[in-house]
């Protein structure tokens, strides 16, 4: 049987590494595809275990230098693989920042000693002693040989496995050319004197190998720190995961570790307290802060019968409620996978850096070796043996150091990493790095009018009572009737009354009229609620002209009056949501058409429509009525996103190039649309294509940089501008240069992070 699994891989330095990586599990038997991202150092990996397993994938990247890393075996957490890569990365820092405190110091020597000799040949400064000279002739060999053999290890394990096995990576490349230049000087240095009539014994290159091996690793450093940050996401959601719950067993409190928490538990949750694990609240009411899945502020109040999800704070009072979901099957485990699965997947954009990847480190060796021959060849008749020969290995070690597929690699994850796990925290959750790409181009938004752009239940949208009464006294009495009352409308009417605290009568001789409304006594007196047909019964006079007006503008009448006069008429209808008239708005401003699908009448559809600003409305619409149009938009040129609750919607949410699920934030129908909007905001939608043209304009400015950094730098190197310009790159600057040409890419993702959506 085939199953993909997600590793983290140990040991990955640049892109070119995951595409060795890559390369070397397609070539396993039983392998069927293989995934690796640099940016978030994983591999998605689909095999057939019969045939393989993961300790034996491990043993086929580990001679190159790799490994995968399974989850601790006494750690059954849902996510424990997550901690434990922490833990290894946060190591590795560790490492990284002891030799940069190491060598950094050796590093501003060597460039201080490199500077006072370029300047001292300007006559800027007196030339160095003989004293000092001879005594730094002797001490940059022993910064040069700590710097290369300690700090520059993996460097030259890079450059063994490649002498050895044949593949490259960026550590082959700082490898050979801090190699070349250090070997070259041990050369000078120990022949010295029989060399001397061939070339030239004063230039040596000890203190390019320092300074390089130092910037590359404080870049390397740097990097590490940067992605850290990257993927603070998921790590700030398993940390909202309630450590224990105060369950009732046996008729007794106790405190158990949440993994420990079954089906049917009872739990209580005291103030300040994260609720363990979803369920039903059975007992007691409170504010629950739920910021954590839907983004908003503000707690929102449960009592009896409403659901909590794991993970939100109890703000206020205390309440028991029943697991319903445990473990891996909580919503914050959904998101928590969701959100961990979208930052390693690929987006097409990603392809080509990929394809460039691959092929880098082979073709910078190449052109190194290329630039060698040349100045060798051509620089001799020009400049003689020794000077073409300093100037070759200056352009060889150059190119070799300031090329760098780490750029490249990271341009696109880094941003996906963080564009998810933005959206994440703010109720937006992103099934892949492809759905974000789509949503970028979408030009087209189809929406559903009942809970998109309106609330989806009756609410009171106007009282208005007769000069003779009050808006207080008429729902009161309203109110009093209605609460006996099971009609959906009814259920609108008490909760008004009960959200302003309005006083209810006693009810006597209450009778529900079929078709027409509802009549009773209240302190002797008979009261009608209902529609037109019951007023025209009792030949009440009404504004007609009023009522048809609100009625086509989606709104439904309830008349009160007594046996022979009219006390006051209460609109209701489903109100629109407050946020849905600025979310249309802000469609438009980034050029999107907006269209609104509803089984709903026209004259309610359309008016709704106009109060919004929708452009286009099609209402008395079935579920495949909806796919039709999504198909008609698609065929005049429009890129679709269909917002829906995935259930109803769900063969127009397929047919649309982006489905976008309207959750209340409880039963999350992650694995049915490409995006899933937490609570139903339609505000949600505009900061989800925000969100995606943010990341997206973020990618193609890292690519950019990346494809000039290298197609400006490797030239340069090469000492392709020295005949027109006499430019030629000290290989210290460009270790330099390649050291924070990634950290600049990474930077340049993070900065999504401060963008209000």
């Amino acid at each position: 049987m085939t199953v993909p699994k997600t590793f983290h891989v140990k040991g990955m330095h640049c892109a070119s590494c995951a595409a060795t990586i890559e390369k070397t599990f397609k070539k396993v038997a039983g392998v069927t595809s293989a995934e690796v991202n640099y940016g978030t150092s994983t591999a998605k990996i689909a095999f057939d275990e019969t045939k393989t397993n993961p300790r034996h994938l491990s043993k086929t990247i580990e001679h190159l230098g790799y490994s995968l890393v399974a989850p601790q075996a006494e750690d059954h957490s849902q996510h424990a693989g997550l901690k434990q890569s922490k833990e290894d990365k946060l190591g590795e820092l560790n490492a990284l920042k002891n030799n940069v405190l190491s060598v950094i110091p050796l590093a501003l020597l060597s460039i201080v000693v490199m500077s006072w000799e370029i300047m001292a040949r300007f006559s800027l400064l007196p030339p160095m002693s003989s004293l000092w000279e001879e005594f730094i002739h002797h001490l940059l060999p022993i910064f040069a040989t700590y710097a290369l053999f300690v700090v520059g290890k993996p460097y030259l394990l890079g450059l063994f496995r490649f002498l050895r096995y044949g593949k490259a990576n960026m550590d082959t490349l700082i490898g050979l050319g801090t190699s070349v230049a250090f070997i070259y000087s041990f050369i000078v240095m120990a022949f010295e004197e029989s060399l001397r009539s061939y070339i030239n014994v004063e230039q040596s290159y000890y203190d390019i190998t320092v300074v390089v091996v130092a910037f590359i690793t404080l870049g390397k450093y740097l990097e590490a720190r940067s992605k850290l940050k990257t993927g603070d996401a998921i790590e700030k959601l398993l940390n909202l995961q309630a450590k224990t719950a105060l369950v009732i067993r046996n008729e007794k409190e106790l405190e158990i570790s949440v993994n420990d928490v079954v089906h049917g538990d009872t739990i209580i949750v005291k103030p300040a307290s994260r609720v363990p694990v979803d369920g039903l609240v059975i007992d007691g009411s409170s504010f629950v802060d739920e910021s954590m899945v839907t983004g908003e502020p503000m707690p929102v109040k449960k009592n009896a019968g409403d659901s909590v999800v794991s993970g939100t704070i109890n703000t206020s009072g205390t309440f028991t409620f029943q697991a319903t979901k445990v473990g891996s099957e909580t919503l914050l485990s959904h998101i928590i996978k969701m959100v961990e699965e979208a930052q390693g997947s690929k987006a097409p954009i990603q392809a080509l850096a990929d394809k460039i990847s691959a092929v880098f480190v082979p073709i910078v060796l190449a052109l190194s070796f290329v630039a060698l021959g040349t100045w060798l060849l051509v620089g001799t008749r020009y400049f003689g043996f020794s000077q073409a020969l300093s100037f070759g290995l200056i352009c060889f070690v150059g190119i070799l150091v300031i090329a760098c597929p780490c750029a490249l690699g990271l341009a696109t994850p880094t941003a996906i990493i963080v564009g998810v796990g933005k959206g994440a925290r703010a109720g937006i959750l992103i099934k892949d790095a492809a759905t974000l790409e789509k949503l970028y181009k979408v030009t087209a938004v189809v929406v559903d009018k009942t809970g998109t752009i309106t609330r989806g239940k009756p609410e009171i949208v106007a009282v208005e009572p007769e000069a003779w009464t009050s808006k207080e006294e008429v729902m009161s009495l309203l109110a009093s009737l209605e609460v006996r009352s099971e009609h959906p409308l009814a259920h609108a009417v008490t909760a008004y009354a009960k959200e302003r605290s309005l006083s209810t009568k006693t009810v006597k001789d209450f009778e529900s009229l079929k078709g027409k409304g509802v009549t009773g006594k209240i302190d002797g007196l008979e009261y009608f609620a209902g529609n037109t047909t019951l007023m025209e019964e009792l030949h009440i006079s009404i504004n007609n002209k009023g009522i048809v007006e609100a009625a086509q503008k989606g709104a439904t009448p309830v008349i009160l009056s007594t046996k022979n006069k009219l006390l006051g008429i209460v609109m209701i209808a489903d109100a629109l949501k407050p946020e849905a008239v600025e979310a249309v708005s802000r469609l438009h401003k980034l050029g999107i058409k907006v269209v609104m699908l509803t089984g709903d009448n026209k004259h309610t559809a359309q008016s709704i429509a106009d109060q919004v600003g929708i452009d286009d409305v099609v209402a008395e619409v079935l579920p495949h009525h909806k796919l039709e149009k999504i198909k008609s938009l698609q065929a005049d040129g429009y890129v679709v996103a269909m917002a829906g609750d995935g259930v109803n919607d769900a063969p127009a949410l397929a047919q649309a190039d982006v489905g976008i699920a309207m959750s209340t934030g409880t039963d999350v129908a992650i694995e049915s649309a490409g995006i899933t909007l937490l609570n139903g905001d339609v505000s949600k939608l505009v900061k989800a294509i925000k969100l995606s043209k943010l990341t997206m304009r973020g990618i193609k400015q890292n690519l950019f940089w990346a494809f000039i950094y290298n197609v400006v730098g490797i030239p340069l190197a090469a000492g392709v501008f020295y005949p027109i310009f006499g430019w030629l790159l000290n290989p210290a600057f460009a270790g330099l240069a390649m050291a924070f040409s990634s950290v600049s890419v990474i930077s340049n993702s993070l900065r999504l992070k401060t963008i209000k959506l």
